[in-house]
């Protein structure tokens, strides 16, 4: 046995107390020994949701394919082809298609059995632990005693049959069969890591934020609407300006009202006050469809000139509270010529489409008029007040990060910021420098700081994280917003793109973010969104022979006529890394028919031998635990360490 250290023994002596003989140590060492040796789980990543629900929670529940193979793998040629697809609509959605038609007990009985069947099949990577931690507590005794059981024994068939005759005679058939279906989705998609941006576009980000809370292994790195959104949450004026103008833009009021319970009428009745007579039509919204009536878009117009003026204050104050950020030169609003209808952008004059600002002071044009002040202290106190939000806010602080390193994967949403030649690029921050890594490090400090103490001081660095030049989470220069509401020429809002995004096609800028963040440069993979992927246009997800991942292909239903497709989705298991690129479909169309998206599988990396346990960030911590307990072994046997006696054990008093 080594020489150990009185630090050593005191360690032992602790862990002895989880551990309190040679028996229990030595069968703690066999069982974990067994798990390393078990199949790496399934990883699944998701980017840019954008608030679509609806495409979002098909995608989950179909698990990119994940579903579909383990109903081949149960069945093969079994089952038809039209039997496995209402199979599989039935477990995306058990609540629907069991209320869609009543069913007789033939249809339940056999319903059961192939259900059983696909959870045996899922079950296969899992310790019956583990595997009893993912059950349902109300059924758990049953479905494992179903899953467990051999239907070539007689006796053991009669058995299961008395089970399932007690299933239906009890009444309990639809939530037994939802139970099993959702315990297969548990069971099919071990970890699911979500890289940003759930917020703004489609209608509901409420409510796909509501189901990752509902689901186990779930983590996620923030996004730059994520952040806004925060910051927002958090109080602070110019993010709670910007997120309502997203939403008033994009038609998402559901959002806003019944999602948040955020009250729009202070903003509503001062918009319609001062714009009466104004149609506002450079203001209409994104999406006019999305409006219910003719009435509609004109009155979101008037709301979304209100809060973009009133937006475009906010932010100036806020760039002038801060001269480190070097934003100036987004200080437009008092170096337009409203006078002229002109506004000069990097030496180009352009002609302004909108000149009629009736609550702007030229003389001092940042400034709030009493009336927009009061407006924007009902809206703080609106965002601050929503239970719902704040909750979110606290998921998303618990669960997200600026970034993750998570199997020799590293995870971020925008860009490592990097200058031309390939070197990281250094933001100042509270007098210091500091770039790739340590930047990340110092914005997750920074927006925790931001939750704890919500002063402006701090919560404008989430505003920064949002559109700031530096900003990981950006990766663009400007977001050129004010250019793109005042000026028609499209060439006035051009936003060029961080170098980042042009070097991540050479190997050795992959060489260079991994090995700073301590991610095997040979094995590792560089997982990103934010920019999405234009297939339509020749664009590939997949750079530097695989060593970048770009996964935002466009989900959000905003973005699929420049993408060409509905999103990618990166499968991670024990065989293979691969992306399914999911064509564009309709969800509702999907479940009515019994029909699936269509995905091609994009290979990424395939390994010769199966991954395990062992070869994971999760193996590693059970390898260092089999050392700990093989150390107490010896030492118990060495008289070393004695057993604590159970009269001492404090987890007996």
């Amino acid at each position: 046995m080594p020489h150990l250290t009185k630090q050593d023994i005191k360690y032992l002596q602790l862990l002895s107390k989880s551990f309190p003989s040679v028996s229990s140590t030595a069968a703690e060492i066999i069982r974990l020994q067994a798990i390393l040796e078990l199949p790496k789980v399934t990883e699944h990543f998701l980017s840019d949701i954008h608030g679509e629900y609806s495409y979002y929670i098909h995608i989950l529940k179909n698990a990119s394919g994940a579903v579909h193979a383990k109903i081949d793998d149960s069945f093969g040629d079994s089952l038809s082809v039209e039997q496995k697809n209402a199979l599989a609509t039935l477990i995306y959605y058990p609540e629907r298609e069991l209320a869609n038609v009543e069913h007789p007990d033939a249809w339940y009985k056999m319903t059961i059995r192939r259900l059983v069947a696909v959870c045996r099949t899922a079950t296969y990577k899992y310790t019956r632990a583990k595997m009893r931690a993912k059950l349902p507590s109300d059924y758990e005794y049953i479905i494992e005693e179903l899953i467990d059981s051999n239907e070539q024994d007689y006796t053991k068939r009669l058995y299961n049959e008395s089970i399932i005759n007690n299933i239906l005679r009890t009444g309990i058939q639809d939530e037994f069969i939802t139970a099993l279906c959702n315990l297969i989705f548990r069971l099919t998609v071990a970890q699911l890591h979500i890289v940003g941006d759930l917020f703004d576009r489609g209608p509901a980000a409420q409510m796909v934020i509501d189901d990752l809370m509902s689901r186990p292994g779930v983590d996620f790195v923030w996004g730059n609407h994520d952040v806004l959104w925060m910051g927002a949450a958090m109080g602070n004026p110019a993010c709670i300006a910007n997120a309502i103008r997203n939403s008033i833009k994009y038609g998402n009021f559901d959002t806003l009202e019944e999602g948040y319970g955020i009250n729009v009428r202070p903003l509503s009745v001062f918009a319609m006050e001062q714009y009466a007579d104004d149609p506002c039509p450079n203001f209409l919204p994104k999406r006019v469809s999305d409006y219910q009536n003719d009435d509609d878009p004109e009155v979101a117009a008037k709301l979304l000139k209100a809060i973009s003026v009133i937006m475009f204050k906010l932010e100036g104050q806020l760039i002038r509270r801060h001269p480190e950020y070097n934003m100036d030169d987004r200080l437009l609003l008092h170096k337009a010529d409203w006078k002229n209808g002109t506004l000069e952008v990097k030496g180009v004059t352009y002609q302004l489409n909108e000149t009629n600002l009736p609550t702007v002071n030229f003389k001092d044009p940042y400034a709030l008029s009493p009336e927009e002040e009061h407006v924007v202290n009902q809206l703080i106190l609106t965002f601050r007040r929503s239970r719902k939000l704040q909750e979110h806010l606290r998921f998303l602080m618990d669960k997200g990060a600026m970034y993750r390193v998570c199997n020799n994967n590293l995870l971020f949403h925008g860009c490592a910021p990097m200058q031309p030649d390939g070197s990281f690029t250094a933001m100042n921050i509270e007098g210091k420098c500091y770039a790739g890594k340590a930047l990340m490090d110092v914005c997750d400090r920074m927006v925790r700081t931001a939750n704890y103490d919500r002063r402006l001081q701090n919560t404008d660095f989430l505003w920064y994280l949002w559109c700031g030049p530096k900003s990981p989470l950006n990766g663009k220069d400007k977001i050129a917003t004010f250019e793109r509401t005042f000026i028609n020429d499209k060439a006035a809002g051009v936003e060029t793109k961080d170098p980042y995004y042009t070097l991540w096609d050479k190997e050795e800028t992959a060489e260079t973010i991994l090995k700073d963040f301590g991610v095997d440069p040979q094995r590792g993979h560089i997982i990103n969104g934010h920019v999405p992927v234009k297939k339509s246009k020749g664009e590939t997800p997949v750079k530097a022979g695989g060593k970048f991942i770009n996964i935002d292909g466009g989900l959000s239903k905003a973005y699929q006529p420049v993408t060409g497709i509905c999103g990618y989705t990166l499968v991670f298991n024990s065989h293979h890394m691969y992306l399914a690129e999911h064509q564009p479909f309709d969800p509702a169309v999907a479940i009515k028919q019994q029909t699936d998206m269509l995905s091609r599988k994009i290979m990424i990396e395939q390994f010769p031998e199966r991954l395990r346990v062992k070869d994971t960030d999760g193996g590693r911590e059970l390898e260092q635990r089999v050392r700990d307990l093989n150390q107490l072994l010896c030492a118990y046997r060495s008289g070393t360490v004695r057993a604590p006696e159970s009269s001492t054990w404090p987890l007996n008093k």
